[in-house]
Order: C-alpha cells, then structure tokens, then sequence
C-alpha cells in the first residue's frame, strides 16, 4: 500500500483493517477496525482530518479529501461505493453512499441514510436518519431507509477485509 507522511501528519490504521497496495493514503487519515480500502482509492489528509470509523469499506475509485476548516467523517459501518468523491463532509454510521456520488463541502449524512449511485449532494445539504438523496442535485426523501437494507453489503466487506487481509498475494510476471 502506498501510505505516505506528509511533515508530521501521518496516517494510523488499525492492524485489523485491509488497505490495498494499490491505494493511497496520506497525511492524517484514521482508519478503524475492520474497515477497508480497496484498489485505487486516494484518502488525502493534508489540510485536514479524514476519519474512517470501524468495519466502513471505501471502494475502488473513491477519493476522500479535507480542507483547512472541514474535516471529512465517515462513520462505523458505512459502504462508500467505487468513484465517489467526499470532501469536507460527515457520513454517519450505518449509511450507504452510493457509487460515483459526491458529497461536497458541510454535506451531513445523518444515520442510516442512503445516498443514490450517481448523486450529487449540494454544499451545505442536512440528509436526515433514515433518509434516501437520489439525482443531480440530489433530492431529499424522508423516511424510507433502514440500516438492514445495506447491512449484507456491509458483512461483505468486513469478511472481503480480512480474507484479503490473510490471502492476497500479488503475482509477478
């Protein structure tokens, strides 16, 4: 894995999480216990503070940045989908932010929420629990999400982590 200090910040990842070699993390990035990193991701964590918290997968693809003022947060058992962009935001535990969404600056996903494949979260946009944001913008509806809807997915890749974690080898030429 490519893990990069940057002067004095530099990440922590607790031995029970699968960072791919083919990903990239730098500066100050956390990232908890049972969580994973899959390939081609980039956590940049220069201006300020990324979080992971504990079993969340960030697929392939996504980018997760920071900024002087915004931290990005994302919480415990949460599924980042492959090519979606999080800046400056705060995922709570127990949501699915969909593949190739982006979340932009003061964006709050409450608990068990749901944003969209393909949505685009305005800056400054409150997704309340158990919400669901589809479209571009995304478009806010009330109510209609349960933590169970993602959960399998979720197990999935907390068990995809530790089987990588004990088996993956790379196979040179």
């Amino acid at each position: 894995m490519a893990l990069y200090a940057l002067g004095e910040l530099a990440p922590t990842i607790d031995p029970s999480a699968f960072v791919h070699p083919d990903a990239v993390v730098i500066g100050s990035v956390h990232i908890g216990a049972g969580s994973s990193i899959w390939p081609t991701a980039v956590l940049r964590g220069d201006h300020g503070t990324i979080r992971v918290g504990a079993q969340t997968s960030i697929q392939d693809g996504t980018v997760v940045h920071c900024t002087a003022e915004l931290d990005t947060l994302i919480g415990d058992r949460c599924v980042v989908g492959h090519n979606a962009h999080l800046e400056g935001c705060t995922v709570h535990d127990d949501s699915l932010i969909g593949s190739g969404s982006v979340l932009l600056h003061r964006v709050t996903v409450g608990p068990e929420s749901l944003v969209g494949a393909g949505a685009v979260v305005s800056p400054g946009t409150t997704i309340p629990a158990h919400a669901r944001a589809l479209g571009v913008p995304a478009r806010v509806v009330e109510n209609v999400v349960q933590a169970a809807d993602f959960r399998e997915s979720m197990q999935t890749y907390v068990r995809n982590a530790a089987w990588y974690l004990a088996d993956l080898r790379r196979l040179d030429p």
